[in-house]
């Protein structure tokens, strides 16, 4: 039987990023960072996790560099988990799946919404290219090509030119 290939092993940067935050506890736990969480202990009410699940991600995720351990008691020993620029980072992301999640709900279903802060009024966020403002939710309009570190596989499936495309 085949080894399974690893996703952080992969070409492909969806792969990849899956690899670091594609378990759903750890898009939990930087939801939680966002909202201002930074204890162990508030993770863990907050989530509901057990604390074996949850030492093992925050020690991914500070291995992964997205999170900082920083200890803010010495007797007894206590850290906190700090978002570093990286990890700040995913905050796009993170309200984009949820404004997904969100856009297949009847509007009295959400149990959160996104707004903004200084007026209130509830925000639709979307991803948008940002030399021309145009969205990218059109996938005619925009498509993947091989960049200068693409191995054959890549550059075969995303021909540099895209005018080569299958």
């Amino acid at each position: 039987m085949a080894s399974r290939i690893r996703l952080e092993d992969r070409e492909c940067p969806l792969s990849t990023t899956v690899a670091h935050v594609g378990e759903w506890w750890t898009l939990l736990i930087l939801h939680d960072c966002f909202d201002g969480y930074t204890r162990f202990d508030q993770f863990q009410e907050n989530l509901g996790i057990s604390s074996s699940m949850l030492t093992t991600r925050l020690k991914a995720l500070v291995g992964d560099r997205l999170l900082e351990r920083r200890p803010y008691q010495t007797n007894p020993a206590r850290h906190e988990y700090v978002l570093t620029d990286l990890g700040r980072s995913l905050r796009p992301v993170i309200v984009a799946l949820a404004a997904w999640g969100n856009a297949r709900l009847a509007p009295d279903q959400r149990s959160m919404i996104l707004v903004d802060a200084a007026t209130g009024e509830e925000v639709e966020p979307v991803v948008v290219d940002a030399a021309t403002g145009r969205r990218l939710d059109d996938s005619e309009a925009f498509v993947y090509t091989s960049g200068p570190a693409a191995g054959r596989a890549m550059r075969t499936r995303y021909p540099r030119d895209v005018k080569e495309r299958p």
